[in-house]
């Protein structure tokens, strides 16, 4: 990610990853170690992203957003809002409620966090993304401070009765990153009559 954004220029074509990850701890740029409550076999490894800690692994979608906020007509709360709002309408499809929270970035489900994001911004270009839990372990999730909140309560989409496949839900995920960007440059640009 760091490549592609800082090997930029102008006319290179925004793209959206989509992976899975191995179990692993990843902790933001202002991370405190003191959220990792109990040390495990699970790696830590720090990175560039805003935001604490988190737990990537097995039966999570992770999508990372590489774009031009410039291009898009963006700024980062419209992104995080944005990214949200997939999320959010992803879940609706299936009959669940969902919702994002000014005080806490991310997606939750009554009181459980179902999405994490994290972003940096470099030369007006965002990369790193979104982590949606779909059908995980979420043990790992016990020996943190989840994005660096006390008894934060995680769950999953298997968990609020989704049992749409992950990939399913991947294709869903990525359209409607997408056409939240592109409802967003819409609204942006001026009309001609």
């Amino acid at each position: 990610m760091k490549q592609f954004t800082f090997a930029r220029t102008a006319d290179t074509r925004d793209e959206i990853w989509l992976v899975q990850h191995p179990p692993v701890y990843t902790q933001g740029l202002a991370g405190k170690p003191e959220h990792l409550l109990r040390a495990n076999d699970i790696p830590v490894v720090k990175i560039d992203r805003g935001g604490q800690i988190t737990y990537h692994g097995p039966g999570q979608i992770v999508a990372y957003l590489l774009l031009d906020l410039r291009r898009w007509k963006l700024n980062v709360r419209q992104l995080v809002r944005l990214m949200e709002q997939a999320v959010i309408d992803l879940l609706a499809k299936y009959d669940v409620s969902a919702q994002g929270r000014d005080d806490a970035p991310g997606v939750y489900v009554g009181d459980a966090k179902i999405a994490s994001l994290g972003l940096k911004i470099k030369n007006g270009c965002c990369y790193h993304g979104i982590a949606f839990n779909v059908d995980m372990d979420l043990s790992p999730f016990g020996y943190i401070n989840p994005c660096g909140y006390a008894g934060l309560r995680v769950t999953q989409a298997r968990d609020v009765g989704i049992e749409a496949a992950r990939e399913e839900l991947e294709q869903q995920l990525a359209q409607n990153l997408v056409h939240g960007l592109q409802r967003h440059l819409i609204s942006r640009t001026p009309q001609t009559t």
